[in-house]
């Protein structure tokens, strides 16, 4: 990792049939191997999940069940996959999700994957760093920067979005570098990012809602920002701290 405008990045993206990694299935992998001036190469293709695709899903990102059809089956397309990645830092919009994926069917078709532990950058961390657009998905970003629409939500639509919005989230640093440190620490959120209190300030949160979203399977992010706010509510820094908050009087 030298100077962030003179390294190599790869851009991945996967559509799958679902959001349960044990249970569903990649059907798209788009990948880009990127510098700060141009896309260098790519690689996209349909994978055939050999399992039915729910209409929730074909109502996202269109990909039915006849337009994978013939399509490779995830393991054929391992070593393109593993090959175009090689060394480079894999950068995504949350990243980590699609990398589970990965990871699963590797371990599906008993193929060994060290994607685990690749080095990767999240844009989704570095939006909340940045912490100037309302919604940090990418679509958002997207709007935010005033980035040109690629179409449908489908892999390479996503990737060349995504390679645009982590240019403008990269401005503030000057190496690669500073941006692993930065995202070695959890980042304080300043408003809920999904739930029934989506949108809210952690302040405005019910102390019960807190209590029970600290005990959930969050990612570190939000587990940091909801432990910080119950430190703040625990030291009687805020008034609404109990659900009466003339108890004390």
């Amino acid at each position: 990792m030298g100077l962030i405008n003179q390294d190599i990045f790869v851009c991945l993206d996967c559509e799958t049939t679902g959001l349960e990694i044990d249970k569903d299935r990649i059907i798209e992998i788009a990948i880009a191997r990127f510098n700060f001036d141009q896309i260098l190469d790519s690689f996209e293709t349909l994978i055939d999940p050999q399992i039915v695709i729910p209409e929730v899903s074909i109502a996202i990102h269109h990909i039915n069940d006849e337009m994978v059809k013939g399509k490779p089956i995830i393991h054929e397309v391992f070593p393109k996959i593993f090959e175009f990645i090689g060394k480079s830092i894999i950068v995504g919009h949350g990243i980590t999700n699609d990398i589970a994926f990965l990871c699963a069917a590797a371990k599906q078709y008993h193929i060994p994957c060290k994607l685990a532990s690749h080095p990767y950058l999240d844009t989704l961390r570095m939006a909340r760093l940045y912490g100037e657009s309302p919604i940090n998905s990418l679509e958002k970003l997207r709007q935010h920067f005033n980035i040109a629409e690629e179409g449908a939500h489908r892999a390479m639509n996503d990737v060349i979005v995504n390679i645009e919005v982590f240019k403008y989230l990269a401005r503030r640093y000057k190496t690669t570098e500073q941006i692993v440190n930065r995202l070695k620490s959890p980042i304080q959120l300043k408003t809920m990012p999904l739930g029934k209190h989506k949108g809210r300030f952690f302040s405005e949160i019910p102390v019960s809602y807190l209590r029970w979203a600290v005990n959930q399977n969050f990612d570190q992010d939000l587990l940091f920002s909801l432990k910080t706010e119950l430190k703040k509510r625990n030291k009687g820094n805020h008034f609404g701290q109990a659900a009466n908050p003339f108890t004390h009087l």
